[in-house]
């Protein structure tokens, strides 16, 4: 099992940043990949942003991009998502999730949340007006 813990949620106004992080423990993989998803009141849970051990070219929602970075530290297992500019719009509580890397994958596979099979307990982030 892959144990995950996110930190580094809180309230800021818009227009502000916060650095959300994410450390992934237990019986980790060599190769591995993290992904970012958020979920705001009353909706389903969206796809943020991706990032692999490998090296792979990160993704990002289209509704991140420009914003948001993504960033790992693999000697300690963990994953950063800077977020910057935000709105209120950014509101949700967030997730990281964890997966054993195989190969490359798309960008539609890499906002699947099925194809993570480890997912943290969430950070909340709000954004005030």
């Amino acid at each position: 099992q892959v144990q995950l813990v996110e930190s580094g949620g809180g309230l800021v106004q818009a227009g502000g940043s916060l650095r959300l992080s994410c450390a992934a423990s237990g019986r980790t993989f060599s190769r591995y990949a993290m992904g970012w998803f958020r979920q705001a009141p009353g909706k389903g849970r969206v796809f943020v942003a991706y990032i692999s051990s490998t090296g792979d070219t990160p993704y990002y929602a289209d509704s991140t991009k420009g914003r948001f970075t993504i960033s790992m530290d693999n000697a300690k297992n963990t994953v950063d998502l800077q977020m910057n500019s935000l709105s209120p719009e950014d509101t949700a509580i967030y997730y990281c999730a964890y997966k054993r890397y195989y190969d490359q994958i798309t960008y539609f596979q890499a906002m699947a949340a099925g194809n993570y099979a480890y997912w943290g307990q969430g950070t909340q982030v709000t954004v005030s007006s």
